[in-house]
């Protein structure tokens, strides 16, 4: 005779279990349902600790976000129309005709022109120098001992303040400006590669190794390409720093570019002209952070 204890646990003649997890509610019922948090309440798509968002979520919250933006900014214009001195915010309209102006006579073009190819060549030459000198530090212990210490050294002087040995140096053509992008994302684009390359699994260096690769091999075959998402995150991270020392960097001598731009605007309080251009400095951001995401996509489709 089965005892009312005993007999409690049995359904059909089999003990009934209940699945590893369901007395702290981690677990739903069957079907595909979202799993239960500790007090029993579902998970959803936007709650889950490092969850996949769907493309349907991430477009509509981009839009919620873009249109916040937008009220702010119309209740600012708004609340300080008129105001003679203080904080003026021109409105929507103003600023995009302004920005229509700049680009119907050809001065937002050249701006961007000029500004484009100074990033281009300063921040191309310093992802340059941090691919080749972060992965050799991450890769080598020898040349981390030996560049570690001065580069945190110099890292941590504000490359703005070398404007004056800027321009005694180099004198006030384009050699200046693009040697401040270089110095002022440099260091931090080394630092930050050295991390990813010190990131690859010492068992697929080990594995290359017991198959007869050579170092310079492992270095191309195993540590650049386990490395790749990692160095293309670090630049697109790294890339605003680029432009702020872009601002910085036009502010020598420049009679063409989108800060020199805001800054003659700022002599006439030309409100609507300095908003326009900082729509532009943040669409570029997009473009751009938008071109180095697919980038990682095409260059690293294990890490997708």
């Amino acid at each position: 005779m089965t005892s009312p204890a005993g007999g409690a646990g049995l359904i059909g003649g089999h003990r009934a279990t209940r699945p590893a997890g369901a007395d702290r509610g981690e677990t739903g019922p069957p079907g595909g349902r979202p799993r239960r948090g500790s007090r029993g309440r579902p998970l959803g798509e936007l709650s889950r600790i490092r969850g996949t968002l769907p493309l349907r979520w991430r477009l509509v919250l981009g839009a919620a976000g873009l249109a916040a933006v937008a009220v702010l900014w119309l209740v600012a214009a708004g609340r300080t129309s008129g105001a003679a001195t203080g904080v003026r915010v021109p409105a929507p309209a103003d600023t995009w005709s302004a920005l229509w102006d700049l680009a119907s006579s050809g001065t937002l073009w050249a701006d961007l022109r000029a500004s484009g190819e100074r990033m281009l060549y300063g921040y191309g030459l310093s992802m340059i120098i941090g691919i080749v000198v972060g992965v050799g530090m991450g890769a080598f212990p020898g040349i981390e001992g030996g560049l570690e210490a001065p580069i945190g050294f110099l890292r941590y002087i504000p490359a703005s303040a070398l404007t004056p040995l800027m321009l005694l140096w180099l004198g006030i053509d384009e050699a200046p400006k693009i040697t401040l992008i270089v110095v002022g994302t440099m260091f931090f684009n080394i630092l930050m590669v050295a991390d990813v390359a010190r990131s690859v699994p010492r068992e697929l260096v080990n594995a290359a190794a017991t198959l007869g690769a050579s170092r310079r091999r492992i270095i191309l075959r195993v540590v650049l390409p386990h490395s790749l998402p990692g160095i293309v995150d670090v630049a697109r991270i790294n890339l605003a720093a680029g432009w702020l020392m872009l601002v910085v960097a036009e502010l020598l001598s420049s009679d063409e570019g989108l800060a020199v731009r805001i800054v003659r605007a700022t002599r006439f309080l030309r409100f609507d002209v300095m908003f326009a251009v900082l729509i532009v400095f943040g669409l570029i951001g997009m473009v751009s952070d938008l071109a180095l995401r697919g980038l990682r996509w095409l260059v690293a489709p294990w890490d997708r």
